[in-house]
């Protein structure tokens, strides 16, 4: 049943791009609920490009760190000035719980399978390590608290994500500086995933590179500064332009938005392209909690690869133990990269 009191709500996603970019998708269904709140989302620092970019999120609150911790107090004192009705924790830590409780956000949402689920008022009962919906299904549980049941699916979540001109034109600049001009297809390589999942060997992406040499296509590395070795690393051909350390999260998005397709790993870029509604290709291991069922572009416009073994049960270490990964036939992706880019080209889309 809908609280006609929340006036003020907060979403709490204080952890990484792909999980900002997974939550997006409730802002525009709360305000369809309760279009007279102040929705805000608390994020941290190199994250708020992404909710900035959502014109349904009044407010990016940026979570006070120091040493690599949130500041409890700081965060307390900060949370109070609000004033906030609701809060919604999407990612939960206890600290995080904490502060949400010493803050005296009356009505707290959370879930109920953590030793300090005590700390909520209201818990729901899902235990998204099993991986049986989608890391965004698993946040649209969160609103029946506040009288939200909203089924999500691919026919039906939008991420409204809106780029600035100025970076867009940054973009295009950038791009002309390379010789790619705005008709040009390019493809953008993301190798990178900084540990969330088990990635794709770097000799399977050095192969693919090889074999999309042959088609003649720019190829676009994309990589923080501490991928920036990776990347230089896969630079082997003319065709490949490495962007690793160069762009800030809005240039990426932009870069991104202009791509024909993007490949990596379960990392955020990926979510960045099926948010942007481009053609994602994906690697992904069996582990259940890794797995392309939870953590998987939620689009449509997807080719996801998985190591062609039986795994029953798998685990981190016994993926890593059996370098599953090295088990994903490149020529079956590139067969699909090549069909793909052949069937945009006759329909004269990306």
């Amino acid at each position: 049943m809908k609280d006609n009191n929340l006036k003020k709500i907060l979403v709490v996603r204080t952890d990484r791009i792909g999980d900002v970019v997974l939550s997006l998708p409730i802002a525009s269904v709360i305000k369809q609920f309760y279009p007279e709140c102040k929705l805000s989302f608390l994020i941290r620092e190199y994250t708020k490009p992404i909710t900035e970019a959502n014109p349904f999120i009044d407010e990016s609150v940026v979570i006070k760190e120091g040493n690599g911790k949130f500041r409890i107090f700081d965060n307390v004192v900060m949370l109070k000035k609000f004033d906030f009705d609701a809060v919604i924790i999407l990612y939960p830590t206890f600290t995080i719980s904490l502060i949400m409780f010493l803050a005296g956000i009356k009505k707290r949402v959370g879930t109920g399978y953590r030793l300090y689920s005590f700390l909520f008022t209201d818990k729901i009962y899902e235990h998204r390590k099993d991986a049986k919906k989608h890391e965004l299904e698993y946040n649209f549980s969160l609103l029946k608290s506040i009288g939200i049941d909203y089924q999500p699916s691919i026919d039906n979540v939008k991420f409204n994500l809106i780029l600035s001109n100025s970076s867009l034109n940054k973009i295009d600049r950038l791009l002309s500086d390379y010789n790619i001009q705005s008709e040009d297809r390019f493809i953008i390589i993301h190798p990178g995933s900084g540990g969330s999942a088990v990635d794709l060997p770097i000799h399977k992406f050095k192969d693919l590179i090889n074999k999309l040499n042959e088609i003649d296509i720019k190829i676009i590395l994309t990589g923080n500064e501490n991928e920036k070795k990776l990347c230089d690393e896969l630079t082997i051909h003319k065709n490949v332009i490495n962007f690793s350390g160069m762009l800030s999260l809005k240039e990426l998005m932009s870069l991104i938005s202009k791509c024909s397709l993007l490949i990596a790993n379960s990392t955020g870029p990926i979510h960045l392209a099926a948010a942007l509604g481009k053609q994602t290709l994906g690697f992904y291991p069996k582990i259940q909690s890794c797995s392309a069922q939870r953590w998987g572009p939620y689009s449509k416009r997807k080719f996801i690869y998985e190591p062609e073994l039986d795994c029953d049960n798998c685990t981190r270490e016994q993926c890593e133990k059996l370098n599953c990964m090295n088990f994903i036939n490149i020529n079956n992706v590139i067969n699909d990269i090549k069909n793909f880019l052949n069937n945009t080209e006759n329909k004269n889309v990306c």
